[in-house]
């Protein structure tokens, strides 16, 4: 039976390891990120890779650099025939990238070299990417460089955002990866180097970037919002104070006015102008310090000051 270490640490990740036990592979051990402080009272909460491994009782390792030899050693030691990993969040040394028999695979949410990186299904969307995919590749010292063994194709729809897309890639990956092992572990697959030059990527989300720019068109705000929903989540400012915007949609307009001006705002929600003469309309929300509602309940109670001619942002 092949022997593989599987590495990875957010929620994409778990299905793959269930995938991998299902298919009935012996994952001699889980390699994971550290705990971490978690919300406003900052719990130490493990990374839910962790959780799904102790619930399986596979023996875990948290190394806070991996590339540190004493955390290392002990992973080289379990000669692994096979590493799997999964948005695992480190670069693995060469020593372990040359250490198993089949060597070390990556399953990635975006068809390399296309958006490289730790925030895939992000950029796929901010994008305004109409398809996106999974890669599955060797891992190279490098970021998500190593050579291409298979890829999957996902269609992204005008509804999706990150929650809906990450479910559909994290399926995809499971499919992809059940169809590629035994093909690997029989010598089948002829490798696909990457092109370089055709690379792209998807670095982790920064605070700025969830920032509202108001005077980019309507089409671009609207996959912001989706691009960063359910998490990180984009916002914008109602004086001074952050406002959250879960959900929007396209909408028409017929006038053009300084972006950022609210040019209607009712039960159904709240139609603020975008630049190039395009707006778009707010129709889910999370004032600071509340509940996400639906932007007709905020009208209702706190945000009943922004009436038309109200201006969202920094110089509202």
């Amino acid at each position: 039976m092949t022997k593989i270490i599987f590495m990875g640490t957010p929620d994409f990740s778990v299905p793959i390891l269930q995938q991998l036990i299902n298919d009935g592979y012996d994952v001699i051990a889980v390699v994971t990120q550290p705990d971490r402080p978690v919300g406003r009272k900052k719990v130490l909460t493990p990374p839910p890779v962790k959780a799904e491994a102790v619930k399986r009782g596979i023996p875990v390792y948290q190394p806070e650099k991996i590339r540190n030899p004493e955390e290392l050693q002990p992973i080289l030691d379990l000669q692994p025939d096979l590493v799997v990993t999964a948005a695992f969040g480190q670069i693995l040394p060469k020593a372990l990238l040359d250490a198993p028999k089949f060597g070390c695979i990556n399953v990635h949410a975006s068809l390399l070299p296309e958006l490289r990186g730790g925030a895939p299904i992000h950029y796929a969307i901010m994008q305004g990417k109409e398809k996106t995919g999974i890669t599955i590749m060797y891992m190279a010292e490098k970021l998500d460089a190593g050579d291409i063994l298979t890829q999957a194709e996902v269609t992204i729809t005008e509804d999706d955002n990150v929650g809906t897309l990450h479910d559909k890639l994290s399926e995809t990956g499971c499919k992809l990866l059940s169809e590629t092992l035994p093909k690997l572990i029989n010598g089948e697959l002829e490798p696909i180097v990457q092109d370089d030059n055709q690379a792209t990527f998807a670095s982790n989300i920064k605070r700025e970037q969830e920032k509202i720019d108001w005077t980019k068109n309507g089409e671009d705000i609207y996959n912001h919002i989706r691009g960063l929903n359910p998490w990180p989540v984009a916002y914008t400012t109602v004086e001074g104070t952050v406002l959250k915007v879960w959900k929007a949609e396209k909408t028409a307009v017929d006038q053009a006015l300084e972006p950022g001006t609210i040019l209607a705002a009712d039960d159904e929600g709240l139609t603020v102008a975008a630049g190039n003469q395009t707006a778009i309309k707010i129709v889910e929300l999370q004032p600071s310090g509340k509940k996400k509602m639906d932007a007709g309940q905020y009208l209702r109670g706190a945000g009943s000051k922004l009436a038309k001619g109200f201006v969202l942002g920094d110089h509202s």
